[in-house]
């Protein structure tokens, strides 16, 4: 009896990558309107995968391949494409989210009030000494964590007077942000993409 070829082991690699992608200021007040279906059409532009959108504000769970890492470039492309305009996207691993959620600098907050710790994410690393700066005489706290900024808006993000002009003004560089919920949610429908 003449031996089978065996096929080699697929190394842990090759399999695809669960992404978070985020966009900034979209579907917000008056701010530039992307749907749903504007944005699974662009992931699968964008050579992404199952794609799932969730609460209709700029936030997408896709799978790709792991060895590309600007899928944030070409989803910002492919929307931009489609509604003839430039957005603001990042792209997280779901690995990477999740461990943004298990690097939690407030767990008192987001036991009690989760929908008041934000977490801003950015292409840049952001000025921790600046932010810190900013909230000297503000109720909000601020934490940077592995270039993640956290915001605990003590009050409540709608009684706060810490706009997100006024983050990223001292940020210095944009952010988009994600209150716990969201993040919660998204990093949980990304372990189910895997």
């Amino acid at each position: 009896m003449t031996p089978q070829p065996s096929t080699p082991p697929t190394p842990a690699d090759d399999h695809p990558t669960a992404w978070v992608v985020l966009l900034r200021g979209v579907n917000v007040g008056g701010s530039r309107r992307v749907t749903s279906a504007d944005l699974r059409e662009a992931a699968a532009t964008a050579g992404l995968a199952d794609a799932r959108t969730y609460a209709n504000s700029g936030n997408l769970v896709a799978v790709g391949a792991t060895d590309d890492g600007d899928v944030a470039g070409r989803v910002a492309a492919a929307l931009a494409d489609r509604l003839d305009g430039d957005l603001r996207v990042v792209a997280l691993t779901a690995e990477r989210a999740a461990a943004v959620l298990a690097a939690d600098p407030f767990p008192d907050s987001v036991a009690d009030h989760p929908s008041h710790v934000q977490v801003h994410v950015s292409p840049e690393p952001v000025d921790a000494g600046a932010l810190a700066r900013l909230v000297e005489d503000r109720p909000e706290r601020v934490a940077v964590v592995d270039g993640v900024l956290y915001v605990d808006y003590v009050v409540g993000i709608g009684r706060s007077k810490l706009t997100p002009a006024l983050v990223d003004g001292a940020a210095g560089t944009w952010t988009t942000a994600r209150n716990w919920n969201t993040l919660t949610k998204l990093v949980a429908m990304a372990r189910e993409a895997t």
